[in-house]
């Protein structure tokens, strides 16, 4: 099989690229990035394309199967940019997917795509998907779902896969997260256990994540499986509630209203201090949880790590720093003492 993958070389690119390379049914990978990395994984080819610009139709050709992982979080502060690439290069390459003839497209959506929910009980992949109206991610990840509606209903023969996972974590990602959420300002000795004696935290922000290499998994199944169609909610247990967090990092977890913490998290990003909008928290605070029955079950999905290891593994990785030879992985992106980062602006530029 021929299998086309875009945003290739990011924190899930990478885990994705992997898994499909040990599967013996897989002959051939192209790995689509904006810039190409200096990694060379086993059967990988690369291609430097745009999705909202360049053409697709050679990338196309052959292809037995699309998984599309392309996707901006920064420039944060350029939602046109954003916007560009979530949406509008989103719906191009779906489109073009349909026209290419390709049997088979795996989009990477996410927990943001559904609107407010329950935090005390999980709901499945019919709770309604418009996404948080204060976060810039939900909004996409709703006009994207939406866009792959509409290609959906006018191509029937295509099979058409959904993942909507939690929060992603891996060791090689942590100093990309760092850079993406955290900013420049966060000095990488203070992100460690035992260094937060307090932990506050609001009763609702309770989270999910999942291992990268597991999520991976997920999209291998999604990729190979003929029988694989819909939406799959991916993540691990245990869920990430505020007490869970607390007992992680060895911490005394203090309730907080969530418009303190929304507030603080406001102030920080019109200071320009982070590189992340509030709209994160709010997406935080409002997401329900899901159910994964689905994946576990009809997509026959395991995960082999718990969500607390995963985000263990992310921490470690920020510590180190670890990384990878990809432009969005690599531990000095940032340049000589974060210079790059300062001098591109917080949330301005990539």
């Amino acid at each position: 099989m021929r299998i086309v993958i875009t945003g290739a070389t990011g924190n899930v690119g990478t885990s994705v690229v992997r898994a499909l390379g040990e599967d013996e049914r897989v002959r051939e990978i192209v790995g689509v990035a904006r810039r190409p990395p200096g990694w060379s994984p086993p059967r990988t080819q690369w291609a430097a394309v745009d999705i909202a610009r360049d053409d697709l139709t050679a990338l196309l050709a052959g292809a037995d199967v699309v998984v599309n992982l392309a996707w901006l979080i920064q420039p944060s502060r350029d939602e046109a940019e954003l916007e560009r690439v979530n949406v509008h290069g989103s719906r191009r390459l779906f489109e073009a997917v349909a026209a290419a003839g390709v049997p088979a497209l795996v989009h990477a959506s996410s927990v943001g795509v559904y609107s407010p929910g329950p935090k005390d009980r999980p709901v499945d992949e019919s709770w309604p998907r418009d996404g948080v109206a204060t976060s810039f991610y939900a909004r996409h990840k709703a006009a994207a779902e939406r866009a792959l509606d509409e290609v959906e209903a006018a191509h029937p023969e295509l099979r058409v896969v959904r993942l909507r996972p939690g929060l992603i974590f891996k060791r090689e990602a942590g100093p990309e997260v760092r850079r993406l959420f955290a900013g420049p300002l966060l000095p990488t000795r203070l992100i460690r256990r035992r260094l937060l004696p307090v932990l506050p935290l609001p009763d609702r922000l309770v989270l999910q994540a999942v291992h990268g290499d597991d999520v991976a998994q997920a999209y291998r199944l999604a990729a190979l499986s003929p029988a694989a169609r819909g939406a799959y909610n991916v993540a691990a247990d245990p869920v990430l509630d505020p007490d869970t967090l607390a007992r992680l990092f060895r911490a005394r977890r203090v309730r907080v209203p969530a418009r303190v913490l929304r507030g603080l998290a406001d102030a920080a990003w019109r200071a320009r201090m982070v590189p992340t909008p509030p709209g994160w928290l709010d997406m935080g605070l409002a997401v329900p949880v899901m159910d994964t029955r689905r994946a576990r079950e009809d997509l026959g999905w395991t995960p082999r790590r718990s969500s607390t290891e995963a985000l263990q593994e992310l921490i470690d990785g920020m510590q180190a720093p670890a990384g990878l030879d990809t432009p969005p992985l690599d531990p000095h992106a940032g340049g000589r003492l974060r210079l790059r980062e300062l001098v591109t602006g917080l949330g301005r530029r990539l």
